[in-house]
């Protein structure tokens, strides 16, 4: 990689500047007195623009009430960069223009797109806006047919664009106070959302390797592909079975069984990034919000709009540990073997995603005193970019009551979900080669 970071900064490094400089050109327009109606603060409009650009949805103003519609286009904007990674869209004006894309250029995709090869990247980034912009167009019109018969044309047009963009990028914000509470039973908005959600978090490349395999009957799925698409299945499923049987007989006990089941899958699909809600959080049971703060860390998958820890890292772990528990040396997934350095990544990952949402909760709840379950909600979420919340009234998230120490603290941990925590501590941390083996040493475990 020195051939590409001689003299300049290395493709990590470039993609968490490239964060920080969007927040920052964010946070400049949101600050604009023609943003707001009321005005607003640095830190909430720092807050704002960081819940933006990391596709999270966590507010600390009203998306509908305290901002024009200038300042709804803007966070709009800041949405559709940050799912798609600044570098897809400078990609995208590139293309347009005619410019040829250099090496370097295309290794920042791989990194910020999480690509494994170099190779037909520019056709991938092709297929992928092209694929992202039909869907997102789809998605605005059905759900501008839901809003029509309630709202004005143009009110109604605005709602199904943002709406869209805000699902399919995991975003969570909405132009509702309640999200999407009163549309609790409307099957073709659950379904359309849910749908959006589910295509823009289960990965890019997934969506192309899909696309290879229609083009190709003959082709395999690829090993990421087959494991995404299970784990995705068997997470909405299981997640949505949960929830229902935890909320049958509390906050679902006066619903009808249909919405019972409708608001169980849209309450599993939106934990893992998406940040909607058709129930009020406030209102469930402990154990139901414990299962949703582990649905959050888990996340969307590789390469696409959510955050988390990622399905993959979630199946390798979980299947690493029962190889051990059995004997097996090796990890081993539909008949490949995962390899080493995944594996130990993987754990590393798990391991310090752990480690930083526990630290983060002890010195939240040190400082603002809300309950440690609810404390560890608002973190969690802020770090799995999902926007979820169990704040009440005003439509706000328990954040906004928060002090502006702790709103800085969840600001970072919004940037450290988005990014990554191993990409982050790359980018902070010079990597050296190791030159130096030591030699075995005798350890006792368990």
């Amino acid at each position: 990689m020195e051939e590409y970071t001689s003299g300049r900064l290395s493709p990590a490094q470039l993609l968490v500047s490239g964060f920080l400089g969007l927040i920052a050109f964010g946070t400049a327009l949101l600050i604009l007195p023609y943003s707001t109606t009321h005005g607003i603060s640095l830190i909430d409009a720092l807050f704002t623009a960081t819940s933006s650009v990391c596709v999270t949805g966590l507010i600390v103003k009203n998306t509908s009430v305290d901002f024009t519609l200038f300042g709804k286009i803007v966070i709009l904007f800041l949405i559709q960069i940050g799912g798609l990674g600044y570098m897809s869209m400078a990609t995208m004006l590139a293309l347009v223009a005619g410019r040829r894309i250099g090496l370097f250029e295309r290794v920042m995709i791989k990194e910020s797109l999480n690509i494994s090869s170099l190779e037909g990247i520019i056709r991938f980034m092709k297929r992928m806006l092209i694929f992202v912009f039909s869907v997102e167009l789809l998605g605005a019109l059905i759900l501008i047919s839901v809003f029509i018969k309630e709202f004005s044309p143009k009110d109604a047009i605005l709602m199904g664009v943002f709406h869209s963009i805000s699902a399919f990028n995991n975003a969570g914000f909405s132009l509702f106070h309640d999200s999407f509470v009163r549309y609790r039973s409307d099957i073709t908005l659950n379904l359309t959302v849910v749908t959006l959600i589910v295509l823009g978090g289960i990965g890019f490349i997934v969506i192309n390797d899909l696309y290879e395999k229609l083009r190709d009957r003959h082709r395999r799925l690829m090993q990421h592909t087959r494991v995404v698409l299970s784990v995705t299945a068997l997470l909405i499923i299981g997640g949505a079975m949960v929830i229902f049987f935890n909320e049958r007989k509390f906050l679902f006990s006066d619903m009808e069984f249909f919405e019972k089941v409708l608001s169980s899958v849209f309450a599993s699909v939106t934990a893992r990034t998406a940040g909607f809600n058709t129930i009020p959080y406030a209102e469930l049971q402990p154990q139901t919000l414990f299962f949703t703060i582990i649905l959050m860390i888990i996340g969307a998958s590789p390469g696409s709009t959510g955050g988390g820890i990622k399905t993959t890292t979630f199946t390798v772990v979980l299947l690493h540990i029962w190889s051990t528990i059995r004997g097996r040396r090796d990890t081993v997934i539909f008949k490949k073997r995962v390899p080493e350095i995944l594996v130990s990544r993987a754990l590393v990952i798990m391991a310090l995603a752990v480690l930083y949402v526990t630290f983060i909760t002890f010195v939240v709840e040190d400082i603002e005193h809300t309950g440690f379950l609810s404390t560890m909600f608002e973190v969690v979420s802020a770090f799995g970019t999902v926007g979820l919340s169990v704040g009440s009234g005003d439509s706000l998230s328990l954040v906004a009551t928060f002090s502006s120490l702790s709103k800085v603290i969840i600001i970072l941990t919004m940037l450290i979900g988005r990014l990554g925590p191993l990409t982050l501590f790359m980018a902070l941390l010079r990597q050296k080669e190791e030159r130096i083996r030591y030699p075995e040493g005798r350890l006792m475990i368990g």
